[in-house]
């Protein structure tokens, strides 16, 4: 019932590419081997998340990143502010497709020609030129908890908030990079009261929706999903308003629609 999605994808290559990414991204891409992927991030200085996407290692010098969001064009201007000397070249693409594959184990990566895939477990993300298109893999990373950044939540959110711990997409024991110091301080002492859940919608609304309840709780709508049993996304709400209402009871909104908390997660 949605949209299939066009693969925004960043090649980032040159001699200097590792050591560039290191230096910016949340994970640890020089630890990471030739041929795997890992979830990792672009966060600003007060930790929040510019981009979350799959970070894919092709070789020693290229490194492509899938973003789980829009706009690989404002990425790639933003992260070229940061150069400097570093021989690294930035290309952004909007050309291929996404589209579900058979179960593949997680992190593993495949490519044929155009074709990537990227394993994830109980299915594989595909990534090509040729690609029909589908959205059926869209729903089994809403059930794991995996999300899909619309523009109104970028900027705005901390690691936390998206379960970025348990994919793993930070690492706490690299060097410097953008949000470090935010990043462990928020793990290690465990204050932040937002986090992850999957809710059910009693009706569609945009992607990015602020929903409220009782006037003051807002509930950060991610990508909503419609599907023949409904809709549904993953929200970021305040552990709080989840003490309240806990998974199984119907929330009203102040705005008119409903949710039913489902699952949730915390680091």
């Amino acid at each position: 019932m949605t949209t299939p999605l066009p693969a925004h994808t960043l090649l980032i290559e040159g001699p200097d590419a590792i050591a560039f990414a290191q230096s910016q991204f949340s994970n640890n891409i020089a630890a990471l081997p030739n041929g795997r992927w890992q979830f990792s991030a672009w966060l600003d200085a007060q930790g929040r998340v510019r981009a979350l996407f799959h970070l894919l290692r092709l070789d020693d010098e290229r490194l492509l990143l899938l973003l789980r969001g829009d706009h690989p064009d404002e990425l790639a201007s933003s992260l070229q502010q940061f150069v400097f000397r570093a021989k690294v070249r930035l290309t952004h693409s909007s050309s291929s497709m996404l589209a579900c594959g058979p179960a593949r184990p997680i992190f593993d990566v495949n490519c044929d020609g155009d074709l990537i895939e990227l394993g994830c477990g109980n299915h594989s993300l595909l990534c090509g030129n040729h690609l029909s298109g589908d959205d059926s893999w869209r729903r089994l990373q809403l059930l794991d908890g995996w999300a899909w950044l619309p523009e109104a939540a970028t900027n705005t959110l901390l690691p936390p908030a998206l379960s970025m711990y348990r994919l793993p997409a930070v690492a706490l024991d690299k060097g410097c990079y953008p949000g470090q110091e935010i990043v462990a301080r928020l793990h290690y002492r465990g204050r932040h009261k937002r986090h992850l859940h999957r809710v059910k919608l009693s009706q569609a609304v945009s992607h990015g929706t602020v929903l409220h309840v009782e006037h003051d709780d807002a509930v950060q709508l991610l990508q909503v999903l419609l599907h023949e049993h409904g809709a549904e996304a993953l929200a970021v709400l305040s552990d709080e308003l989840a003490e309240r209402f806990p998974h199984g009871s119907e929330v009203a909104s102040d705005e008119g629609p409903s949710l039913r908390l489902e699952t949730g997660w915390s680091d």
